[in-house]
């Protein structure tokens, strides 16, 4: 009898094939790619003089992946966030497949994980920008 797969399961597994795709990738990007080009600025600060929801991905990730938490954090605080909530996820998922279950059960994914990241990113944005056009911070 084949047990049917919860949504867990599938996050899983999604998660498996994103970890590989995301290796070959990053290491095509950084090797490869990136020595030759240089990354557009935002296009909403380019031409509108303010930050957009995004603002800092790309800094918070280069920034997490050479160990710099607390760098990434400031550039995008979402970027961490996700990164802790896949780890955990897929490492807990992972030790319950090799106990079989028995010390382990997986975390269970809630909807209120995304919206704690709706909110991460709409307080970023928000305080980045009275920073910029308020106090003239650029960050």
């Amino acid at each position: 009898m084949k047990q049917e797969r919860t949504l867990e399961d599938n996050l899983f597994y999604l998660g498996c094939v994103f970890l590989g795709v995301s290796l070959v990738a990053g290491v095509l990007f950084y090797y490869v790619l990136l020595p030759h080009i240089s990354l557009p600025p935002c296009v909403a600060y380019h031409y509108f003089g303010f930050y957009c929801p995004g603002c800092g991905g790309t800094r918070a990730l280069i920034s997490l992946l050479q160990g710099h938490i607390l760098h990434s954090l400031w550039y995008h605080p979402l970027v961490p966030y996700s990164a802790a909530l896949y780890g955990s996820f897929m490492l807990s998922h992972a030790l319950a497949r090799i106990t079989h279950y028995k010390y382990f059960r997986g975390m269970r994914f809630h909807n209120w994980h995304l919206y704690a990241a709706l909110v991460i990113v709409a307080v970023n944005w928000i305080l980045k920008n009275i920073l910029l056009l308020g106090m003239g911070i650029k960050l």
